[in-house]
């Protein structure tokens, strides 16, 4: 499907994000059922088969029936990108429009919901020789010298990617290199050509105090660790995905490879694993930060969501964001 036909698209639209750890999956799942959504995960990793307990994927049970899009739908070699979850991310929304369901949308991706809402396709091209020299780099342990080369040539991109952020770092010396063009520049470009694609949106974001949130996310990291995340990745290296796969470098799958390596103690990897989900989820908030008209609801009191969204779809309010 061409992404220029399909817009501008006026049918309502709930974008709920948050970070980490703050509750999303349960008051997405309320949602839907109330309100008649099909849910669309907006999630870089959850994309990815076999990759389940590191992800913290919704469990089939947990669905409660509701119908979920992009979720388990590459294999972890498989290269996936904010213009592939684009592309799909629209086919999904014609499938439920056709089916005269609601949209909804969910995760923690800042990037793939901005791809969404305010276009990419076909505007970045990849460059796969230069993209293997920059990881090959990343593997050599230069990561704080890529991040100042960035800050150089696109400082505005510099800011907002963390030095620990390997995949986006890797993106933004990648597209420079290529082009010749900062990422931020094509991103600003984006936003002047394709102007508003969805006509009806309401973003509501999830928060909670940062200790409440570092608490949830230390529970979450015993869960996982509890539930079998080191037998979820040994059996991913026994099928053959390795650790210089973009999905390995990820958080949770990386740490774990160190401690099968015996580079890190129990201990010292999950500690490590809390530290840097922490980390992510300070970035997911300055992603969500730059969203206009986002309205925050406090974690522990999701029911406030409920007549707000009823509000939206009644027409009473746009709530209209875009990231």
């Amino acid at each position: 499907m061409s992404s220029n036909s399909f817009f501008p698209c006026d049918d309502p639209m709930l974008v709920l994000i948050g970070p980490t750890a703050i509750g999303k999956t349960a008051l997405s799942i309320a949602l839907a059922r109330e309100f008649g959504f099909e849910i669309i995960s907006v999630d870089s990793m959850q994309v990815y088969r076999y990759m389940d307990i590191g992800t913290a994927k919704i469990k089939k049970e947990e669905m409660e029936g509701v119908r979920h899009h992009l979720i388990s739908i590459v294999n972890p070699d498989d290269g996936f990108d904010a213009v592939r979850f684009e592309r799909s991310a629209i086919d999904a929304i014609s499938s439920i429009k056709a089916a005269g369901n609601k949209v909804l949308l969910t995760g923690g991706t800042g990037l793939y919901l901005k791809a969404l809402l305010d276009g990419l396709s076909e505007q970045i091209p990849a460059f796969p020789e230069i993209r293997a020299e920059l990881l090959s780099r990343i593997d050599a342990g230069e990561r704080h010298v890529m991040h100042e080369e960035l800050s150089l040539c696109d400082h505005i991109s510099a800011s907002r990617v963390h030095v620990n952020d390997t995949q986006r770092l890797v993106r933004a010396l990648e597209i420079f290199r290529g082009t010749g063009k900062p990422w931020s520049r094509f991103l600003e470009e984006d936003r002047g050509r394709t102007g508003k694609r969805f006509t009806r949106v309401k973003v509501v974001g999830l928060t909670t105090e940062r200790e409440k949130l570092y608490s949830r996310i230390e529970k979450r990291t015993k869960v996982m660790l509890d539930e079998g995340l080191e037998t979820e990745v040994r059996a991913l290296l026994k099928m053959g995905y390795g650790p210089d796969l973009q999905s390995m470098r990820s958080i949770g799958y990386s740490h774990m490879l160190k401690y099968i390596g015996s580079e890190w103690g129990l201990d010292e990897m999950t500690e490590k694993l809390i530290r840097d989900t922490r980390r992510y989820a300070k970035r997911q908030y300055t992603w969500f930060k730059a969203i206009p008209g986002i309205e925050w609801v406090e974690s522990d009191r999701p029911e406030a969501v409920l007549p707000r969204v009823r509000d939206f779809l009644a027409g009473k309010q746009n709530g209209e964001g875009s990231v």
